[in-house]
């Protein structure tokens, strides 16, 4: 009877193998995927293409006169590359990079016939290039000759200057991927204000391990970044943290295609807008404007400050990266207590 009833069934028809195959729900995932790898060509292309230096923040340093004549000559160039303002002297120029205040200073001496370029290769190796290559073209013009100064030099291990970017970028890999794991591993729609603290707290467990092992592999194991160690350990902590609960945050809002938007933000958004590759000024005006909000950004421009520039202009970033740590714990637990109370007793 069995085999009479099979033999007299009639086979399925391609339509109802395809929708076998490929259920609806895999159809938006793979939709959605498709969408991100899309998003991300065009975000990593359209930023990384064409540097050209932007409202470079640059100092002139001369006797008043000359001062002032270079800064208007500066403002002049075709396509604004460079900032330029008159500073005081060598010494407040340094200081002044020092403090990430500006990216280089052009010392010019009209007893002779050198001038002095000031740069800071920890900054960014591509941006003090294109500053050597902007200012040596401008001496030539006017029949001088050009000598360059490295104010905070990159180390010789941290090749380009961007082991900064991708100590950052570990961090925050490891954040969402680690809260992605242990949302998926027990299902999304299982999360209860308990579970969601009790995930918090082991996002911190992860931070805080996380943050020092990265600490000591571009410390005391590699050799590539300068620096205390204790300050890359807090900053890896906060990086991954902050990280980690905005991804726990928005799958508790969007369920798993947070994973989606936390990609989207993170990775498409925020690595090509974070200042490694290309230091700020060198990206276009999108990039340039989102990458010191989002947390790549701000961590690595934390990481050079640590490593290159004795800590010092990181208060913004290191606001930045609180902010989506204590915005992604408030989130997160609201959504928790809001999706136990829609749930029938």
């Amino acid at each position: 009877m069995t085999q009479t009833a099979g033999a007299g069934a009639s086979p399925a028809s391609f339509l109802d193998e395809v929708k076998d195959a490929v259920t609806p729900r895999a159809t938006l995932l793979v939709i959605g995927v498709t969408a991100l790898a899309l998003l991300f060509i065009a975000s990593y292309v359209g930023a990384l293409h064409d540097p050209k230096p932007k409202d470079v923040p640059f100092g002139v340093v001369a006797p008043q006169a000359a001062a002032q004549q270079s800064v208007t000559r500066l403002e002049q160039l075709p396509g604004d590359p460079l900032d330029p303002r008159a500073v005081a002297d060598a010494a407040t120029a340094r200081e002044q990079i020092t403090h990430r205040e500006i990216d280089g200073a052009l010392i010019i001496d009209p007893a002779r016939t050198t001038d002095t370029l000031l740069v800071a290769t920890g900054g960014g190796r591509v941006l003090a290039t294109t500053l050597e290559t902007l200012v040596t073209t401008l001496e030539k013009s006017e029949a001088r000759t050009l000598r360059t100064v490295d104010v905070a030099a990159a180390d010789v291990k941290d090749a380009n200057g961007l082991s900064s970017f991708y100590v950052a970028v570990g961090w925050c890999v490891g954040g969402y991927l680690c809260a992605s794991i242990m949302v998926i591993s027990a299902g999304a729609a299982r999360s209860t204000p308990r579970r969601a603290v009790i995930r918090l707290i082991a996002m911190a467990l992860v931070a805080i391990v996380g943050g020092l092992g990265g600490a000591l592999i571009v410390g005391p194991v590699l050799g590539a970044l300068p620096g205390s160690v204790m300050a890359y350990w807090g900053l890896g902590a906060l990086i991954t943290f902050a990280v980690g609960a905005a991804t726990l945050a928005f799958q508790g809002v969007f369920g798993l295609a947070g994973i989606g938007l936390v990609i989207l933000l993170v990775v498409i958004l925020g690595n090509p807008s974070a200042g490694g590759a290309l230091p700020p000024p060198l990206l276009p005006p999108f990039w340039r404007e989102i990458g010191p909000a989002l947390p790549p950004g701000a961590g690595t421009w934390a990481a050079r400050s640590v490593a290159y520039f004795r800590g010092n202009d990181m208060t913004a970033s290191l606001l930045v990266l609180s902010a989506w740590a204590f915005g992604g714990i408030v989130i997160t637990l609201l959504a928790a207590s809001l999706r136990g109370r829609r749930r029938p007793a």
